[in-house]
């Protein structure tokens, strides 16, 4: 197979041996790959600056001459975006550590991902410049995550009877974890007790953000109350469907204990 060079953004490294790491990247054109960087703890010259998390890169790899089913070699990087005012911040830095683990836990190997690389990539962006609120911008993200990753809930109405949220008489609605969906009070026969219940408010904010397009992001707007039911539900349905504990989200949490 021919080498080749493109645009990535690392989503995972770790240590392999005294002096390699073996990271996985979500490339532009080759969606997730795993490559082995050789002598990357010692090698200033070819991957100078480069190869931190969530950083966006043009990498340049080859395929191993012998065996085929060896991993790919990394043999150059050149840093793109660092993405410096995410670094700087504790809090901009766990939630991109958790877009990140996110991405790298859900995608196939060499399954090309444009519209999650686009995704990943505005949203990196846009919290590093600060022109939408990280809270907003994580909700952002994990929305167009699910409709795009295919297990986006039914947040727009109770799936029995379909009656819409706007109609519905309560204030506040039941979601099921494992329905992944709303019901309304009058159509709830046994409340499951993986769930949460959530404002109508919060739930039609979510549904604008999934509708609206990209570039009109920076003008969503939420309320305290609305962003701290929004983040405990995306996160704790993400983790619930995933069947994963984040160890970013859990970190990310503490934070906020603390805060």
């Amino acid at each position: 197979m021919p080498d080749f060079k493109t645009d990535a953004i690392l989503l995972r490294k770790i240590e392999y041996g005294d002096h390699d790491f073996i990271i996985s990247f979500l490339t532009e054109s080759k969606g997730k790959i795993s490559v082995i960087a050789k002598n990357a703890k010692k090698s200033i010259k070819r991957f100078s600056g480069a190869l931190d998390l969530f950083s966006v890169n043009s990498i340049q790899c080859t395929f191993h001459k012998k065996k085929k089913d060896a991993l790919i070699i990394l043999s150059g990087a050149d840093l793109e975006n660092g993405f410096a005012n995410i670094r700087y911040d504790v809090f901009k830095t766990a939630y991109a550590s958790f877009w990140s683990e996110l991405m790298h836990f859900w995608l196939e190997e060499n399954k090309r991902q444009p519209d999650l690389y686009t995704l990943l990539l505005f949203s990196l962006d846009a919290l590093n410049t600060g022109i939408i609120s990280k809270e907003v911008l994580s909700l952002f993200f994990q929305i167009r995550f699910m409709s795009i990753a295919g297990f986006f809930p039914n947040i727009e109405n109770c799936d029995h009877c379909k009656t819409p949220v706007d109609l519905m008489e309560q204030q506040n609605i039941r979601f099921d974890f494992q329905e992944g969906k709303i019901m309304c009070q009058n159509c709830i026969k046994k409340r499951s007790k993986y769930g949460l219940t959530i404002s109508k408010g919060t739930l039609k904010q979510l549904v604008w953000i999934n509708t609206s397009d990209i570039s009109r992001a920076d003008r969503i707007k939420f309320s305290s109350i609305a962003i701290q039911e929004g983040e405990m539900l995306l996160e704790a349905f993400i983790s619930f469907y995933t069947g994963r504990d984040f160890k970013s989200l859990q970190f990310l949490n503490r934070m906020r204990l603390e805060k």
